[in-house]
């Protein structure tokens, strides 16, 4: 056990010094900006950037989605690294986006600000759309003009909708998405496939599954459940926890993302438009799946969660909620294939890593005095 841990640790280590080297070559081809810089995933992926040599724009609008001192918290720490210039600006605003590409002229762009959540989108649909769509289209203008050699952006695995064919892969149709967020994120891969047609931009979308980790988002189950348990508070189960979700570690959606930047897509010289594949194209367009490729189930994660805190969940069981779909898994050959790498990080060990961090988070004298971030 101990020489097959000690391999994986190797292997581990090569994975990272390739894509800390790929990092190295980003920083000389200029500055990246990172919009969600203040949100779960830009955070991270803007951290990852700063610390091996990249200058990186960080944009947010901080949005109060769920209490803005966690976002605080986490743009605090980007602030204190030398080559990280903050932003603060709301990317619907297109003059705002204009000047933002003229004064800073990006190599690069990670373009992962927007408004998440599947059960939110049936409450403030409009949001929505000026955040997923309008916002989307001032950042496909600014990087045509300003000529960005690749514009990465997050999508999701809820394009997948009705798709009941698993594992999802890319090359799946995703043209019937059952969340009005979802229909935001499947129009955002239309709306770049058009720009990488008509204007030869480089632009990838990544479809991420279920992320979860350190500095995490309080509306999501890992930190929902954990905040719940550890405060002795009724957690709520749709369908019994008969739901089966790709969990995906934040350092492996890191680790893709930058390699995936370092990577920008050429034409598909095989790309047959009378047997059209969605997740490529006669234009440099690339859609990947970044996903765990090994669905668990609630139930499952529940008990994970209980070990790590040492306490016993209280449950009550309520419908799947509309908009909801009771398994994703991601099918990942083509994202391995492309960039020698696949999320790999176990649940027992993302959770583990996620309850230390919340423990010493919420252990912070400024936290005490906090309410709770989420409330069950």
């Amino acid at each position: 056990m101990v020489e097959a841990n000690s391999t994986v640790h190797k292997l581990v280590d090569t994975a990272r010094a390739w894509s800390d080297g790929a990092v190295l070559k980003l920083a000389r081809a200029g500055p990246v900006v990172v919009t969600g810089a203040a949100g779960f995933i830009g955070f991270h992926v803007a951290l990852r950037l700063l610390r091996h040599g990249a200058d990186v724009i960080g944009v947010d609008n901080f949005t109060p989605y769920y209490d803005l001192r966690l976002k605080e918290a986490r743009f605090a720490q980007l602030c204190a690294e030398p080559r990280f210039t903050p932003m603060r600006m709301d990317l619907a605003d297109q003059a705002l986006v204009k000047a933002l590409f003229s004064d800073f002229q990006p190599s690069h762009f990670v373009h992962l600000a927007a408004q998440a959540g599947v059960r939110y989108s049936l409450v403030d649909p409009h949001a929505y759309v000026q955040s997923n769509i309008v916002a989307f289209l001032n950042i496909l203008e600014g990087c045509r003009h300003a000529g960005v050699s690749h514009l990465v952006y997050a999508s999701s695995s809820s394009v997948y909708g009705a798709n009941r064919s698993i594992p999802f892969s890319e090359h799946h149709g995703a043209s019937h998405p059952v969340s009005f967020y979802a229909a935001t994120k499947s129009a955002n891969e239309c709306m770049a496939h058009s720009y990488s047609h008509l204007y030869g931009l480089p632009v990838t979308g990544l479809r991420f599954f279920t992320v979860y980790g350190p500095w995490g988002r309080p509306d999501m189950a890992v930190y929902t459940f954990t905040h719940a348990i550890a405060e002795g508070r009724t957690i709520k189960i749709a369908n019994a926890g008969r739901v089966w979700r790709d969990f995906t570690y934040i350092d492996d959606i890191v680790e893709g993302v930058v390699r995936v930047l370092a990577a920008p897509p050429r034409p598909d010289p095989d790309w047959d438009s009378r047997a059209a594949d969605p997740a490529t194209s006669s234009a440099p367009y690339r859609i990947y799946n970044i996903g765990n490729d090994r669905p668990e189930e609630i139930n499952r994660l529940i008990a994970i969660i209980e070990t790590a805190l040492g306490r016993r969940a209280l449950r009550v069981n309520v419908p799947l909620p509309p908009g909801d779909v009771l398994e994703t898994r991601a099918d990942v050959s083509d994202l391995r294939r492309a960039v020698g790498f696949a999320p790999a990080t176990a649940l027992e060990d993302g959770v583990q890593r996620f309850v230390e961090w919340y423990r010493d988070f919420h252990a912070r004298p400024v936290d005490r005095e906090r309410q709770a971030f989420v409330q069950a």
